[in-house]
């Protein structure tokens, strides 16, 4: 009976299991109101449509048809990018756009194919495609499964985990697949035949190859660079004086691509294909296609390869949002955001898209077209599907060449500046040497193997930097303010002040009480005599050790005895159970050193830091009140409510104690 009514004791003085009641409790009478709130929080245009003004609709639908000018073009090049027939570019363009009206929380964005996704899906489908899949079943897959893992993380606001991945892994992973891309098209812009995958091969192939060369497509291509750089150079020197200018250079690469694909129309429509001077798209669709159900295996075998595409393509689309929305003076919800962006990403892939995400670009002209909400995403969608049905006929003469220069003027410059590098360097080695991973590794192995090994650096450096950490001394003699006499005091001889710079848990618990106890044994003797008569023991190691340490901080002859240890925890958030037994050791191996004639004392503990001593079974006692007494347990230390007061507080008497220690088990 003893036995169960402690049971019952410990179970009804419990913590855990008090906060899951209350928790299970209150979340079962929020459920009905909190379910329905979750549901409209998924549909934003509830929110705000009730508030649209009619006289934004002009301004929503300029916006809309200019950005739809501009992703059409990008559309296609990117899916020429990913490995796919460009006609494909354009199925996955027009659903994404309807989606963010109903979804979206920026009135900034544009979803639809990137650069960045666009590489990242090639690597899959040059993966997949050795197993006998389509081009365009791969990047559906990638599809389907960049949806699913953005509707896992958005519905269940995981997006926190993306914040492991710092800017600088970002701007080498962005830098790299950048280069690769560009890379990738230089075939295409000089109209050199088709060569290797890797980018040591690419490199190779493109002066290998250099010789075959088609002369006109290399002047189609190089064209269109010079047409496209011109008119960006144009819009930054005049556009602000003129908007006819600067629609001009927003819209650069649409009329890049009509004057191009006009004349290749001129030039080849009269020719058999096989005899075209110059490679041409074949834009071939007749409509939508059909929707169709991804293949599950392939699914599977593509789960690993999405993850990088969709960790690019989440902190690309958060990250454009955010910024555009600081600039333009209101606030997105970033894991809203991730819901429709695996929403968006698992419906367009029945309709054989491409994975999609916001594009900086295509923001950028939304936000100068003076767009003033998301419903600029219908003329967008409308225009680009009544370009699927009527102008495909059209983009079937669409120069290579022209797609390449396009894209290579439109990744330039996601490619980092080396000064941003230098940067990194002059701020954090641990930076800089993250973001050198990211770039080297993405750009010579693979971008996941790239992501992946620079985001496990970034997190093995901030761990040992936690491991490493050390309490700050503040030695005895040191002059310190006390709020109880005018003068200022200074530290007695037999007092150790110690300052926690870090929270303490277990990958740097033993090392802090490590260096405490080593500082103590340095500056202070212990309760024996220090001479050759006292006694020892059969190792001298720890003899020898402290002897090195004292002659590394010029201590010469016997030091001060020790009878305070002042331990500050004013920097520490959190602590955990072995930096418990860390501290309870550390208390029983002081007062053993003293001869149980030293006091440890805690000052400037924060509510849950003293709340966790108190659940690991410590008894936490007032200083400044001698009757007040928190808990009882194997260990009893004094509480401050600041360093000065725990420092200036009179000595007690103490009795030689043996302290329970977790090693004494």
């Amino acid at each position: 009976m003893g036995a169960l009514q402690r049971i019952k004791h410990a179970a009804g003085t419990d913590v855990n299991i008090d906060r899951a009641r209350e928790v299970a409790a209150s979340s079962a009478r929020a459920l009905p109101s909190a379910s329905l709130s979750y549901v409209l929080h998924k549909v934003p245009i509830v929110g705000w449509l009730p508030y649209y003004n009619p006289r934004w609709i002009f301004n929503d639908a300029v916006a809309g048809l200019t950005v739809s000018l501009l992703l059409m073009p990008q559309g296609l090049a990117y899916a020429k990018i990913a490995g796919v027939p460009v006609q494909f570019g354009l199925m996955s363009s027009w659903l994404p756009a309807l989606i963010y009206v109903f979804m979206g929380t920026s009135k900034d964005l544009s979803s639809g194919p990137t650069s960045i996704i666009a590489l990242l899906t090639a690597d899959a489908v040059n993966d997949l495609s050795k197993e006998g899949y389509s081009a365009q079943a791969v990047a559906s897959a990638v599809a389907m499964m960049m949806g699913i893992y953005g509707m896992a993380i958005g519905f269940l606001r995981l997006g926190f985990l993306l914040d492991f991945i710092s800017v600088p892994i970002l701007s080498g992973f962005m830098s790299a697949a950048g280069l690769t891309i560009a890379l990738g098209q230089v075939n295409s812009l000089i109209g050199e035949p088709k060569g290797g995958q890797e980018t040591a091969m690419i490199i190779h192939d493109m002066f290998a190859k250099l010789p075959s060369a088609n002369g006109f497509g290399a002047i189609i291509g190089l064209s269109g660079v010079v047409l496209l750089v011109a008119l960006q150079y144009i819009g930054q020197r005049w556009g602000s004086k003129s908007k006819v200018i600067m629609t001009l250079t927003n819209c650069r690469a649409a009329v890049t691509l009509i004057l191009f694909t006009g004349i290749s129309y001129g030039i080849n429509k009269n020719r058999q294909p096989s005899d075209f001077l110059f490679e041409v798209a074949k834009v071939q669709a007749t409509g939508i296609v059909p929707p169709k159900m991804v293949d599950s295996r392939l699914l599977v075998k593509a789960s690993k390869s999405s993850i990088a595409a969709f960790v690019a393509a989440a902190i690309e689309h958060t990250s454009i949002g955010r910024a555009f929305a600081a600039r333009n003076g209101y606030v997105i919800d970033q894991s809203q955001e991730l819901c429709y962006l695996g929403v968006t990403n698992f419906f367009n892939s029945f309709f054989g898209a491409i994975g999609v995400s916001g594009a900086v670009s295509r923001a950028a002209v939304n936000s100068q077209s003076g767009v003033k909400s998301p419903l600029s995403g219908i003329v967008t969608a409308g225009f680009v599907i009544l370009s699927i049905f009527k102008l495909t006929g059209a983009l079937f003469w669409i120069p290579k060449a022209t797609l390449a220069a396009i894209v290579i003027t439109a990744v330039w410059p996601v490619i980092g500046n080396p000064l941003v590098y230098y940067q990194y360097w002059r701020t954090s080695l641990a930076d800089f040497i993250a973001s050198m991973i990211a770039f080297w590794v993405s750009l010579f192995i693979s971008t996941e193997v790239g992501i992946g090994s620079a985001v496990a650096f970034g997190l093995l450096s901030v761990i040992f930097q936690q491991v490493f950490t050390k309490p700050t001394q503040i030695h005895a003699g040191t002059s310190f303010e006390s709020t109880q006499t005018i003068l200022s005091q200074k530290i007695p001889l037999d007092t150790r002040v110690f300052q926690f710079n870090e929270s303490l848990y277990f990958p740097n618990a033993k090392r802090v009480k490590v260096a405490i106890f080593d500082a103590i044994q340095t500056y202070h003797s212990g309760a024996t005599k220090e001479s050759a008569d006292s006694e020892r023991n059969w190792s001298v190691v720890g003899e020898k050790r402290i002897a090195m340490l004292r002659r590394k901080a010029n201590i010469m002859g016997i030091p001060p005895p020790i009878s305070v240890v002042v331990l500050d925890f004013s920097k520490v958030n959190h602590i955990d159970t072995t930096a418990l037994s860390a501290l309870r050791n550390l208390c029983a191996e002081v007062r053993k050193y003293a001869g149980g004639t030293a006091e440890v004392r805690f000052s400037t503990l924060s509510d849950n830091v003293k709340e966790r001593f108190l659940r690991g079974g410590w008894a936490l006692k007032d200083g400044n009140d001698n009757e007040s007494v928190e808990a009882f347990g194997p260990v009893t230390v004094e509480v401050f409510n600041s360093m000065t007061e725990a420092i200036v507080a009179p000595r007690q008497e103490l009795k030689e104690v043996v302290i329970e220690t977790a090693d004494s088990h």
